[in-house]
């Protein structure tokens, strides 16, 4: 089935679209897997010393900037390849094959660490049953329904984010109920502002922000979307939206039950809480809960990192009988699907610390140069169209900034680690390109539709 949104931008596409805006956003917030706000709540109540609320509101905003350069990026470039795509044709061919590099550490390696994550919840559990086991288990049965395709996905997309938010909402209705029950006010600035100011809000607004990481992958899904120049725009920003204000609502409420910034185990603060609000029972269905967000997640980011594979196997950048090849009866990139689930057996052998060090740089780096495909794109074509400064230049402007601050942030091993990638990428494409004499390979000069 060919695309009516990539015929005219040179592409003849082999994706099937079956996608609308409820699937999309759903996709998106799978990715993010939003009870993971709870997963991780002590560690940043710990770094913002009370504030989880205030973290994630300044994160929230920080990321709308971002949110907003991707859908309109999205808007003029709809097709798959997410942040590759976009700084390709906006800025440079050059600097489009860096960041498809750069953002491969976050896709190829996110999987991995979502089904680690889950198999470690799971294990702990269950310790008489082998570790690998859950590994090869998540693996399994998420190749499997992304092979299939979307449609498949997205209903259990729908079933298993249905009984994830169900739990959030039951999360927070137990925790008012325990607050009234106990006469406590759950009116408060505290969440908030936190028992340590701004400075400790900010620090743990940049580990918030990678709550995030996931938005972006709905343009992923651009060719199998109806009606994309529409519809990927706005589920971005959706996402976000929802993402973050569901992770304000919670933060806020659990703070108010777990006040403070100083835990005996803050790595299992929200399981405590679960208890504390809904007996053992609860503790158990929540925990079951976090599971299910671990499988979601997975489900979303192998798909994710299939289509970039493809896009990048497509224009010849990678392989393209490997990459860029379809599989007529699933109309999936079968092979992508199948070489992210054999990278993701890795985690039998790593630690999440270890794996985790280094897939936000990635992240980071690709949203930064996003924001500057979007100025860039602003002053190549002003003349000739009629474009938003404050959309094109000031937002993006304000977005790449943030970026950059919390690139910053991220830890000296996370730091090396993304270089040493980076250099790698360098080197290949020195080689692909005959040490710069000529532009990486496209199979297809598109251009921007307006």
């Amino acid at each position: 089935m060919t695309s009516d949104v990539t015929e005219p931008l040179g592409y003849q596409s082999v994706l099937q679209k079956s996608l609308g805006l409820r699937s999309v956003v759903l996709f998106g917030l799978a990715y993010m897997a939003p009870i993971i706000v709870l997963g991780i709540f002590g560690v940043i109540a710990v770094k913002s010393q009370g504030g989880s609320a205030g973290s994630y509101l300044l994160a929230t905003v920080a990321m709308l900037f971002t949110a907003l350069s991707y859908g309109l990026m999205a808007k003029h470039f709809p097709v798959a390849g997410s942040a590759y795509t976009y700084v390709r044709k906006a800025l440079d061919a050059r600097a489009g094959f860096i960041v498809g590099w750069a953002v491969l550490l976050d896709y190829l390696f996110l999987p991995l660490v979502i089904w680690l994550i889950g198999g470690a919840y799971l294990n702990g559990q269950f310790p008489h049953v082998p570790f690998w086991i859950w590994i090869v288990a998540f693996i399994v049965v998420t190749t499997a329904l992304n092979i299939v395709g979307l449609k498949l996905a997205d209903r259990a997309n729908f079933v298993l984010m249905a009984f994830q938010i169900l739990i959030l909402v039951l999360f927070v209705v137990l925790t008012i109920s325990h607050l009234v029950g106990h006469s406590e006010s759950l009116v408060s600035l505290k969440p908030f502002t936190g028992d340590a100011g701004i400075g400790s809000i900010a620090a743990g607004s940049a580990v918030a922000a990678y709550s995030f990481l996931g938005f972006d992958a709905v343009s992923t899904m651009t060719e199998e979307t109806h009606d994309a120049e529409r519809t990927i725009p706005r589920a971005i920003v959706l996402v976000a939206l929802i993402g973050g204000a569901i992770f304000i609502v919670v933060a806020y409420f659990v703070t108010l039950v777990a006040p403070g910034g100083t835990f005996k185990d803050a790595d299992s603060l929200s399981e405590d809480v679960a208890k504390t609000i809904g007996g053992s029972l609860f503790g158990a269905v929540f925990l079951a809960a976090l599971i299910v967000a671990q499988f979601t997640s997975g489900l979303a980011a192998q798909a994710a990192v299939a289509r970039l594979l493809f896009a990048m196997g497509r224009d010849g950048v990678l392989p393209n009988r490997f990459f860029g090849r379809v599989v007529e009866r699933f109309h999936t990139p079968v092979l992508n699907i199948l070489l992210a689930g054999v990278i993701g057996l890795a985690a039998i052998f790593l630690s999440v610390s270890t794996s985790t060090s280094f897939i936000n740089f990635g992240a980071f780096t690709a949203f930064t140069l996003v924001n500057v495909s979007v100025i860039v794109y602003f002053l190549r074509h002003r003349r000739r169209a009629r474009l938003n400064p404050i959309r094109y230049v000031l937002i993006p402007l304000i977005g790449a900034v943030i970026d950059i601050s919390l690139l910053t942030q991220l830890d000296k091993d996370a730091l090396v680690l993304g270089l040493s990638w980076l250099c790698i990428g360098v080197v290949y494409l020195l080689v692909l390109t005959r040490g710069f004499t000529r532009q990486p390979p496209d199979l297809a000069g598109i251009a921007e539709v307006e």
